[in-house]
């Protein structure tokens, strides 16, 4: 386990409380007029938390009345809530071994299964795994729910959802390892895939003919699950029939190719509302696009942004981007 030094709480507790509520951030990009009713005129996102050395994963929890987010190369979770603002909830979160190492370490993608446990994708730990103590009291307890395929150590599972049936979706590319590549030379795996737990406990692959799968989430009805490429050559999100355990009639949903180069970013995290519409981190910001995958307008940030996460109401978005946090407050 990581040692926790004086100096390091105080950086933390610095990155924390060195937020600037309600400073406005962003710029919406109105495509079509559907998008009126997602989101209100002047509507424009706020910071709520800043200076953190990559923000990602962000799940509301109804159940405290907060959110929490990774901070990935820092291998720590924070709470946010309107009343403490920023503190840390969890450390650490993604790579409890001994052995010193870099690179992206920490928990990525953070979710909440069928049961209401908090599930990690571990980078550093290369597994994903769910916290075993409650959410009101966390603690580095961790429960394995996948770590090998086919004898092989997964590279850092990075994005992940349940379906109704308790059955777990993962992404599992490259970036949690030190290198970041593909000829890392702790990298088993030869691809880069998109991986189904089953409720047994059997990992099953799903695809692997995408370069950099990322974020992952289902259409309504669960039938049709979107992948998102964050990978320069192909920067698309795809979309898939579910079929049992196998994924066909893959086609691009929507592609970001022509996207102006200052753009930062690439296709990562993304949620989707109960209408179908798509919040997905791009590049230059978020897109927003219908079920179809009409692109409808964007939320132009300064920084690369790499997730989402909806309030239960669908009314207000909490982003991740870069050190930033944002709460973006749609509509009324």
């Amino acid at each position: 386990m990581k040692k926790i030094t004086a100096i390091s709480v105080l950086a933390i507790l610095i990155s924390c409380h060195a937020k600037q509520v309600g400073n406005k951030m962003g710029t919406v990009e109105r495509i079509d007029p559907a998008l009126d009713s997602l989101i209100s005129p002047g509507a424009v996102p706020e910071v709520i938390a800043e200076r953190f050395a990559w923000s990602e994963g962000p799940v509301w929890v109804d159940s405290i009345h907060a959110l929490l987010f990774s901070d990935v190369p820092k291998n720590i979770i924070y709470k946010w809530t309107a009343e403490k603002g920023c503190e840390m909830y969890l450390v650490p979160s993604g790579y409890t071994g001994s052995v010193q190492r870099g690179g992206e370490m920490g928990s990525n993608g953070l979710l909440l299964n069928n049961e209401g446990k908090l599930v990690l994708c571990q980078d550093g730990n290369r597994q994903m795994a769910w916290m075993n103590a409650p959410l009101d009291h966390p603690a580095a307890n961790f429960v394995k729910i996948a770590a090998h395929y086919q004898g092989k150590r997964f590279s850092s599972p990075n994005d992940a959802v349940y379906n109704n049936e308790g059955e777990l979706f993962f992404t599992d590319p490259p970036y949690g390892l030190e290198t970041q590549r593909d000829d890392d030379p702790a990298k088993e795996i030869a691809f880069n895939g998109v991986f189904k737990v089953k409720k047994n406990g059997d990992v099953v692959l799903l695809i692997d003919s995408l370069a950099r799968p990322n974020g992952i989430a289902f259409l309504p009805g669960q039938k049709k699950l979107l992948i998102a490429n964050s990978d320069g050559a192909k920067p698309n999100w795809y979309v898939y029939d579910l079929n049992g355990d196998s994924l066909t009639n893959g086609k691009i949903f929507c592609s970001t190719v022509g996207s102006p180069k200052t753009d930062k970013g690439s296709p990562d995290g993304m949620k989707v509302d109960k209408n179908g519409n798509v919040f997905a981190s791009g590049p230059g910001g978020l897109w927003i696009l219908n079920s179809s995958g009409k692109l409808l307008g964007k939320v132009h940030l300064p920084e690369q942004t790499s997730n989402c996460a909806l309030s239960p109401d669908e009314k207000i978005l909490y982003i991740t981007s870069n050190m930033y946090v944002l709460k973006f407050k749609m509509r009324d």
